[in-house]
């Protein structure tokens, strides 16, 4: 079993809890802002696009640490009551949320690439293109980071309602591995299933 055990309940480390909700509060601005770029015209569009490209890079630097932890602390196993395909569910829906936040910034960055234009980071600064100038790539690009962030908002949706089943129907102890503090009201202790 990976992860800290408090109250017979076993959990995802600090680390990990910390980075999920991170990343949680900076992917949902990030699915906001994009939505409000692409429905605007207005000055406030150049706003947007100045905090989306930051924060987007953002959110693959902080996604390769979260593999990385994920790694070296493995997850709690999943309860063992759990039927075998609400288990491959959350696989899937992991490897899911792990490639949409690893793809997304990606195909932004080589989008803007394929644009000509610079990924302007905080400071100033750019990063160096990573596509070749095209606009027909910048087109498809364009297409795939749209579609894809669509994906991942509707993921995000499936993630929170399973997240409400787990903490208010099944109180199995999955939404107390991960959430933020310390257990109120956890279920009890969760057996390894794996």
């Amino acid at each position: 079993m990976s992860g800290t055990t408090i109250a017979g309940a076993a959990r995802f480390t600090p680390a990990q809890r910390a980075l999920h909700w991170a990343m949680a509060l900076c992917i949902l601005a990030m699915l906001f802002i994009g939505v409000g770029m692409v429905s605007t015209i207005r000055p406030i569009y150049l706003v947007m696009v100045a905090i989306h490209r930051p924060l987007g890079i953002a959110i693959l630097v902080l996604a390769l640490v979260r593999l990385l932890l994920r790694w070296r602390h493995g997850a709690p196993p999943l309860p063992a009551g759990m039927p075998e395909a609400m288990k491959l569910a959350a696989r899937l829906s992991h490897y899911a949320f792990y490639a949409l936040m690893l793809a997304l910034p990606l195909l932004g960055w080589a989008m803007l690439s394929a644009a000509g234009y610079p990924a302007t980071m905080v400071g100033g600064w750019a990063l160096p293109p990573i596509m070749p100038r095209s606009a027909t790539l910048h087109s498809v690009l364009w297409g795939a980071h749209h579609y894809l962030a669509l994906a991942f908002f509707a993921l995000i949706l499936l993630h929170f309602a399973a997240a409400l089943y787990h903490a208010l129907v099944r109180r199995d102890g999955v939404f107390e591995a991960m959430a933020p503090g310390g257990l109120p009201g956890h279920a009890p202790g969760r057996v390894a299933a794996e």
